[in-house]
């Protein structure tokens, strides 16, 4: 098992957030995909923004989060729009 901070883009503070919900190493993460791993931690973080979903698929995808497509970026946006209040 993998640390989280070995992951691009997954610093100290967004590990931790992360383990509090769960997911302790890269390779759940990556099982999981940013997706889940957004709505769990936005269950607990309600004011998390899209930035962090874009970390969490850069993560996975093992890219810098501002380097996705932007096919991508468009399906995380639309995914977002549930948590609109």
């Amino acid at each position: 098992m993998s640390e989280l901070t070995t992951l691009k883009n997954i610093g100290a503070e967004m590990s931790k957030k992360l383990k509090s919900v769960g997911i302790g190493s890269a390779e759940e993460l990556i099982e999981l995909g940013s997706k889940e791993a957004f709505f769990r931690l936005k269950l607990r973080y309600p004011d998390i923004c899209l930035v962090f979903l874009y970390v969490l698929q850069g993560a996975v995808e093992n890219v810098e989060y501002d380097k996705l497509s932007e096919e991508t970026k468009a399906d995380l946006k639309e995914f977002n729009k549930q948590f609109k209040k």
